[in-house]
């Protein structure tokens, strides 16, 4: 493993080297970065719960074959709709699951677990994981931070000679499943850009498609290894790299 690398200008000379954190020696653990990118997924998922009476706020009674004294033995079948008849001491069976306009058989409860929980410093572990999978790093000057047009933005990253990766963000994958009858496509992931202070280059990459931008305080194990996939080419800046060890201890999921 070497312990240095190139810091690059934005328009890809050499300018000067620099010591790799200790993050990019940790050891490469693809079931914990997989496990910490299921628990960042878990907090997008919104509980859901149906009302505890749906279905039972009705004045029909259920007269069945052995409590009835109008329909007669073996004549009452629940999921059957009645309509109601005179009185209303009858009318469509709600109260029974699958009748017309009756409650669920067994319906989402909001007391469902949905968020699976991951210890601080194992998240942290597996943030230096996916960052040492991370192909050889790239660093640039900290003026990268201050790009603020989406021109000057893809010229740099055609500089660092980036572009293959470009063109193959702008590749669109086609969902399997339903969700494709909606013609909707996702766009590859293709660069991280990781910076110290946003002055103006995240506004300007965003519409590049496949290409995140986000500070070193909200990096998150998804974005180094999208759906826990490790290895995602990432472009640093000078000031971010230098505070990758310092920054990472104190993120929390």
């Amino acid at each position: 493993m070497m312990e240095s690398t190139n810091v690059l200008n934005t328009d890809g000379t050499t300018l000067k080297p620099i010591a790799l954190p200790s993050a990019f020696s940790e050891a490469v653990r693809p079931d914990l970065i997989a496990r910490a990118v299921i628990a960042e997924n878990t907090l997008k998922l919104q509980p859901q719960g149906h009302y505890v009476l749906a279905g039972m706020q009705t004045t029909a009674r259920y007269y069945g074959a052995m409590n009835s004294y109008r329909t007669g033995r073996h004549m009452g079948i629940a999921i059957r709709p009645r309509e109601k008849l005179g009185g209303g001491a009858q009318g469509k069976v709600r109260r029974i699951p699958s009748s017309v306009k009756g409650k669920r058989a067994h319906p989402h409860l909001i007391e469902k677990r949905l968020i699976e929980r991951i210890n601080a410093k194992e998240y942290q572990k597996a943030i230096r994981s996916a960052i040492a999978a991370t192909k050889q790093p790239l660093v640039v000057s900290s003026n990268m931070e201050s790009l603020s047009k989406t021109k000057d933005v893809i010229k740099m990253l055609n500089s660092l000679k980036l572009s293959e990766q470009i063109e193959r963000g702008r590749e669109k994958k086609i969902r399997k499943g339903r969700r494709r009858l909606s013609k909707q496509r996702l766009y590859k992931k293709s660069v991280l850009i990781v910076v110290e202070n946003d002055k103006g280059i995240i506004k300007a990459a965003r519409n590049i498609p496949g290409v995140d931008v986000c500070s070193l305080k909200r990096i998150r194990v998804g974005m180094l290894a999208p759906g826990g996939n490790p290895g995602r080419r990432t472009l640093w800046s000078e000031d971010a790299f230098s505070k990758i060890d310092s920054e990472i201890g104190n993120i929390k999921i």
